[in-house]
């Protein structure tokens, strides 16, 4: 019922995504390359003057599997540093490439995003997956991921099914924080042990926002924060994701870079979301999300 229309459109172009461009630089597909050195941890330069829906600092990349497809910074085998991990869960029939704007966004921020191919992905299997995949690809000298993966440092997220399964796999305990976009209900979030942003669309008619707020208000065991774009459909992150792409980016440069500037636009009194009534219609933050500080301790 929630998602009975289809995304598989955009799927024809699948075999253009090994040549695509975004950010920073051209993403391709990279080969791996071996004497990597072990990279020194921390979080990669945060956005400048914290304009998170702006392109990174870094160049992109593509890597297309069979189960997972990977967005990573393009020179991440010379990088200085570990990059963190954002699995994503595609809506139903859907593919990585519908979606390839915001993940090459995200790439260019400096996280490495492992897509999971699949158009069902509610369970989360595959997702899991690919938090195991580059586990290995971290500790194999033949790869460009060499001792640059940062494990510690994981979310989840996904869009209608997909945001179901970020929900779903919230309860992996290898995951820090989880952004369901427009979730769809097959989830239980009490099994979540991790903060969450929940955005719903104003005008999605699909999985509409009553159905994310259900999971907001279920959700009184974790810092949650539940936020609804104003105009929003349920295809509006869909292609170039909006303003979905700054939002999105904040959060997880918060809780998976220690990024203080992103911090801010979710917790303490300032709240960035909270004061911006252009952008979001209705922004709620629950007793644990209000007593999380702005600075980090």
């Amino acid at each position: 019922m929630l998602w009975r229309r289809s995304l598989l459109a955009p799927l024809a172009a699948l075999t253009l995504v090994l040549s695509v461009s975004a950010g920073a630089g051209t993403a391709s597909a990279s080969a791996p390359t071996t004497g990597t050195a072990a990279a020194a941890p921390g979080p990669p330069a945060a956005s400048s003057a914290g304009d998170f829906g702006a392109p990174g600092p870094y160049a992109t990349a593509v890597e297309v599997g069979a189960i997972t497809t990977l967005y990573y910074p393009r020179d991440i085998a010379d990088s200085d540093r570990r990059h963190p991990v954002i699995v994503w869960g595609n809506g139903t029939n859907g593919t990585p490439l519908v979606y390839r704007d915001l993940l090459l966004h995200w790439a260019s921020q400096g996280f490495i995003v492992a897509a999971a191919n699949t158009p069902q992905s509610n369970l989360g299997i595959s997702m899991r997956a690919g938090i195991d995949m580059l586990t290995r690809r971290n500790a194999d000298p033949g790869s460009i991921f060499l001792h640059r993966v940062d494990l510690e440092h994981i979310g989840a997220s996904g869009h209608s099914q997909g945001g179901a399964a970020a929900i779903v796999v919230g309860a992996d305990p290898r995951i820090d924080a989880i952004l369901p976009i427009q979730p769809g209900p097959l989830a239980d979030i009490n099994a979540v042990h991790v903060p969450a942003l929940l955005l719903a669309g104003q005008k999605d008619s699909i999985v509409f926002p009553f159905l994310v707020k259900a999971f907001y208000n279920a959700a009184d065991h974790i810092p949650a924060v539940y936020g609804e774009l104003r105009g929003a459909d349920h295809f509006t992150v869909v292609g170039d994701p909006g303003p979905f792409a700054a939002p999105t980016t904040a959060w997880f440069r918060a809780h998976l870079m220690g990024d203080r500037t992103a911090r801010t636009q979710f917790f303490g009194t300032g709240c960035g979301i909270c004061a911006d009534t252009a952008t979001w219609s209705d922004v709620r933050r629950n007793a644990l999300a209000l007593s999380v500080p702005a600075a980090t301790p």
